[in-house]
């Protein structure tokens, strides 16, 4: 009987040195025994012990491990989340390629496609993914290169059918699953073809560790990493090691701040000045039942919509005594952010309304504090408005 996701995040992406702590390569470069033994490293398939931008010992624990919880043939870290999106999307697109991408995507990745790749020739055609269908019907055959989904998305926590995406022929499909982690979903399971995360949230957990992975099988992955061996954007082996740390305690993490973000987001529904409350395991979100069906955990991220605008978020915010002011999630305090100013303050005003990013909505992220604290803390600071 294999392990379960908890134990898999302690056991996995171990070496044969028996060490219980990863070891850390701070190498950029190894010394070859000729001429002839340096052409070998350069031309071998991740190469280890050749230049680090190619592969290093430490990343490929963090890999393998992963793989590992992922369900994955392989696995392939970059220096961010946004490096490990771009570089998927230019290792197979090109001039004349077409993308199908969710409307509700993260705002970084969706000012990559309506930017770069646009400017690239790259065209992407966005779709609702709360339509049944809506994905499939949007590809062309012979053209469409990737179809691109988030799920849950951020911020708004709305939820895409994995199955659907994993029937779909052709394009290659691509599923961010950075709100939920490895423990919280598999997408790979449901046929997707490759999974991917910005390890700098829930997987590294300490808000020290700057990271993105993928994983998929072996020779897509290899594909990709054929490519972002120019693309250069590459780990760094501390943020790897601190990253195979966050893993190690992912479990209990994920257990504490799952159960912790619902009762808030759950004791906040009724509340008078709130319009709407989003987590995926709340009965009264749209698509309850598919996140249920899906996910192992709900997530440790909710919005909530004040009745207001940005003065009244500026307000509430002031008021909070817990929870600090970032962008990020997944680490170990709680964090709030105002979306429309921060993680999407550069698109315009007709792409927030797509997006559902109103002046009046908040993201939460819980940490580990007591519930309870977190609570009070937040229905004072709605009290003093």
């Amino acid at each position: 009987m294999p392990d379960k996701p908890e134990t898999s995040a302690i056991t996995a992406g171990r070496d044969a040195s028996r060490s219980l702590a990863p070891a850390l390569w701070p190498n950029t470069v190894w010394e070859s025994e000729s001429l002839t033994d340096a052409t070998r490293r350069a031309t071998g398939l991740r190469s280890e012990t050749f230049y680090s931008r190619f592969s290093n010992p430490t990343v490929t624990q963090f890999e393998d491990a992963i793989a590992t919880l992922e369900g994955a043939e392989s696995a392939l870290a970059f220096g961010s989340g946004m490096g490990a999106i771009s570089s998927v999307i230019l290792a197979f697109c090109s001039q004349g390629s077409h993308i199908v991408a969710q409307n509700n995507i993260y705002g970084a990745t969706l000012s990559f496609l309506l930017g770069p790749c646009k400017r690239l020739g790259i065209e992407t055609t966005f779709v609702d993914p709360t339509v049944a269908g809506s994905f499939a019907a949007a590809v062309q055959p012979g053209r469409t290169m990737l179809v691109l989904a988030e799920t849950p998305s951020n911020p708004r926590l709305s939820i895409t059918n994995l199955e659907e995406l994993g029937a779909i022929n052709g394009p290659f499909t691509v599923v961010d699953s950075t709100l939920s982690t490895p423990l919280g979903q598999r997408p790979l399971d449901f046929g997707v073809d490759i999974v991917l995360h910005s390890a700098t949230k829930g997987i590294g957990g300490h808000n020290d560790a700057l990271l993105g992975v993928i994983a998929g099988e072996k020779d897509l992955i290899d594909a990709v990493w054929a490519y972002s061996v120019m693309h250069g954007a590459s780990p760094s082996p501390h943020d790897a090691l601190n990253a195979l740390r966050g893993l190690r305690t992912l479990g209990v993490r994920l257990q504490h701040q799952n159960t912790s973000a619902l009762t808030i987001a759950r004791s906040l529904e009724t509340h008078s000045k709130i319009a709407s409350v989003q987590h995926p395991f709340l009965e009264s979100h749209a698509q309850h039942d598919l996140a249920r069906q899906q996910m192992r955990y709900g997530g440790t991220v909710f919005a909530i919509e004040l009745d207001g605008d940005f003065s009244v978020c500026e307000s509430f915010v002031s008021n909070l005594r817990i929870a600090h002011i970032a962008t990020s999630f997944g680490g170990p305090e709680t964090l709030v952010c105002h979306p429309a100013t921060s993680t999407h303050v550069g698109l315009p005003s007709d792409e927030l309304e797509s997006l559902g990013v109103t002046a009046g909505l908040l993201r939460f992220s819980i940490g580990l504090e007591d519930a309870d604290d977190l609570v009070d803390d937040i229905h004072q600071a709605l009290a003093a408005l």
